[in-house]
Formats: C-alpha cells, structure tokens, sequence
C-alpha cells in the first residue's frame, strides 16, 4: 500500500528503470552519476560522443521519469545584461528507486510496525493490538484520499461505483483484485508477501485491518473483508454484502 510519501509511484518507477535500457540514455546517466556534480548538455554529449541534440533529447527523458534533476544557472556567475541565457544543467536526482515484480510494499510495512512498536513502547500496548490500529489508521488515510477524488467529481456514488474506485485502488497498490462470477473479489497478489511467509498471523492480521479499514471508511461499496489465507494469493478475501 502506498504511503504519504509514495503516490502513484510503481508506474513512473517501473518506467525510469526501462528508460535506461536504451544505451545511449544509460551511458548519459552513468556520466552524470559519476561527475558528481550539475552538467550541461555539451559536457555529457561530449563524454558519451554522441550529437548535442540527441543528448538533449535523452537527458529529458531521464529528467521527465525522474532520474535527473534540472537547474538553469549562468555559469559564468554574471548577472544582468550581456550575462547571456542561464544554461540548463542536470545532476543525478535524490530521490531513490525500487520496483519489484510482483508489486511489494515493504516500506509501507516497516513503517507500520515502527509505530506499532513506538505505541507499545510509550503505552504499554500489546504490539498485535497497536500493529491494527496503525493498519486501519493508515486505511483511513488512504480512504479520505479516495473519497477527496470522489468529493471532487460531483457526480453521484452509487454502490458500483464505490465498489469500482476501491478495486482500482487496491490494484494501484498491487493486490491485483480479480472479480469471480459470484461477486467475490480474490487478490491475487501480497504486497507483503516475504513478511507473510515469516511472520504470518502478525501481517495477515495487519493487511486485513488495512484493507477493511478502507472499505469501512469509503463507506456504501456492498464488499466486506475477510481473512481467509489461500496459497498463492493474498489472505484477504472480499465478499459481496447486502
């Protein structure tokens, strides 16, 4: 599940990484990753040995996914007239990337089980107990973010409609939601899933609180979740509700 920090992230992820794929692109990334410090576009075209323009087309694709960070600076450190165009300079960005396939959420986890221990800690909580009050929490975040969506269409909110925005979702997330002809709703994959296997009855218990707790405060979608742990697939499972 994604958090705060992390929206929308698997896609443009899973794109920077493909954009080093091409060898002129990795090759310009790799030179700028090891001059440690802003470049212009004749530099890393030079070092590469490829056309300005074809750099300059590369290393705004490498910008545009992320992996760049841009800056306009005169060089020459004058200002004002006849100090001539600021120059665009690029340097590697700092922001970190992780994809993995299947889709996981380890960061979301740890993060989860650092406040459950920290509430433990200071309240005496048993750790289980304050591992699904950080879970349905964090539900309740993500679903104020979906209803914040569904507030800002204007449109009515049928039943269908809800049920329809919570699986699309849960698939951003990854649990990669299939609908089966009774209307049950397996997921077909763990974000969690090295946690699970280890630690099964702590992160099952925290995935199911995270998710029944974003279908409780969306509100009105006919599914309820359950914790019904299958091999091969996650141990939630949602079914219709009248």
């Amino acid at each position: 599940m994604t958090n705060a920090g992390s929206e929308a992230k698997r896609p443009d992820e899973l794109a920077a990484i493909s954009a080093l794929g091409e060898p002129n692109r990795r090759a310009l990334y790799d030179f700028i990753v090891g001059a440690g410090e802003w470049v212009n576009r004749d530099q890393a075209a030079d070092a590469v040995g490829i056309e300005r323009g074809t750099a300059a087309h590369h290393l705004d694709r490498l910008a545009a996914d992320g992996l760049l960070d841009i800056e306009y600076k005169r060089l020459s450190g004058r200002h004002g007239p006849g100090a001539g165009r600021p120059m665009k300079l690029y340097k590697r960005a700092s922001r970190e990337f992780e994809v993995s396939l299947p889709p996981r959420e380890y960061e979301l986890a740890a993060n989860l089980l650092a406040r459950a221990a920290d509430e433990s800690r200071v309240r005496g909580t048993d750790i289980v107990i304050a591992l699904g009050q950080m879970a349905s929490a964090e539900g309740r975040r993500l679903a104020e973010m979906i209803q914040a969506g569904m507030k800002a269409s204007g449109i009515r909110w049928s039943a269908t409609k809800r049920k329809r925005v919570v699986l699309a979702a849960l698939e951003e997330q990854g649990f990669e939601p299939h609908k089966k002809a009774d209307g049950t709703v397996i997921l077909r994959n763990c974000p969690f899933h090295q946690l699970a296997q280890q630690h099964t009855d702590l992160i099952c218990g925290m995935n199911h609180c995270l998710i029944a707790a974003i279908i409780d405060a969306v509100g009105e979608t006919g599914l309820g979740a359950k914790l019904e742990p299958v091999p091969g697939l996650c141990c939630v499972k949602l079914y219709p509700i009248q």
